[in-house]
C-alpha cells in the first residue's frame, strides 16, 4: 500500500503514512498544516480505518497532546572517526539478493515503532538507488542497513552483538565526517548503542500520540 505524502481535505493537508497496513495493521498521521485539527484528524482517521488500519498514530499539532503519548523520534548526530573502523565489508543488495534484504529487514523491525514495512515496489527503489546494504565479515552475515549522503538509516544486527560493526561499516557509505541518524525514543537498545559510539541527541524531529 502506498504512502499518501499530501491528503488534501477542506480542513487542511497531512501525510498518510500506510506501508504498515497491510502487515501490521498501523498507520502514520502527519499533520502538515490545518486551522481545524480536529476535523482534519476525524478524516484521516476514516480514511486510514477504511485501508485497514486497526492502530493509528498521529503528529504534528498540539492538538495531539490530549491522546496518549506514543514515542519521540530523534536525531542524533556523531562524528565519523571517532565511531572508529571496522573490517567487515559492504556489499550493496542487489536484484538477485534483494528478497533477501527485505525478508531479513521486515523480520527484524517488526516491533520496532514507525519501522517501515518493505515492499516490493521499495525495495526495488532500494536496489536502484544503491542505499541498502548487506554487512560481511569473512563470508558471515553480521547485518544489513541502509546510508545515504550523511545519514544512516536502518541498522539491523542478525548477530547478537554485531550493531556496532554494522554502524562503523554503513559510515564507509556515507561523505564528509559529520553524519546523522534516526531513533525511536523507545527503542532503548538502540539508543544506548549510538550513545556508546559517540553519537548525541541534538533534536526532536517528530512526537507520535496514540489515537486508536
Amino acid at each position: 500500500m502506498r504512502n499518501i505524502p499530501f491528503f488534501t481535505t477542506e480542513y487542511g493537508v497531512a501525510e498518510l503514512i500506510l506501508e504498515s497496513v497491510p502487515n501490521r495493521q498501523e498507520a502514520f498521521i502527519h499533520i502538515h498544516s490545518t486551522d481545524a485539527p480536529e476535523k482534519l484528524l476525524e478524516e484521516c482517521r476514516e480514511f486510514c480505518i477504511a485501508c485497514g488500519a486497526k492502530r493509528l498514530y498521529a503528529a504534528g499539532d498540539a492538538f495531539l497532546e490530549k491522546y496518549p503519548f506514543y514515542m519521540s523520534v530523534l536525531q542524533m548526530n556523531g562524528d565519523r572517526p571517532a565511531i572508529g573502523e571496522t573490517d567487515a565489508a559492504l556489499f550493496p543488495a542487489q536484484e538477485k539478493t534483494a528478497n533477501q534484504w527485505r525478508q531479513i529487514y521486515n523480520e527484524k523491525m517488526t516491533g520496532v515503532p514507525k519501522a517501515a514495512w518493505i515492499s516490493e515496489m521499495a525495495m526495488g527503489k532500494l536496489v536502484k538507488e544503491g542505499n541498502a546494504y548487506f554487512v560481511h565479515r569473512e563470508g558471515q552475515l553480521l547485518g544489513i542497513g541502509t546510508a545515504s549522503g550523511t545519514q544512516i538509516g536502518a541498522v539491523i544486527s542478525v548477530v547478537p552483538g554485531a550493531g556496532a560493526e554494522v554502524v562503523r561499516a554503513l559510515c564507509h557509505a556515507l561523505s564528509g565526517n559529520a553524519i546523522s541518524l534516526e531513533v525511536a525514543s523507545t527503542n532503548r537498545a538502540a539508543f544506548r548503542l549510538y550513545e556508546k559510539l559517540g553519537f548525541v541527541t541534538v533534536g526532536e524531529k517528530s512526537r507520535w500520540y496514540q489515537i486508536l
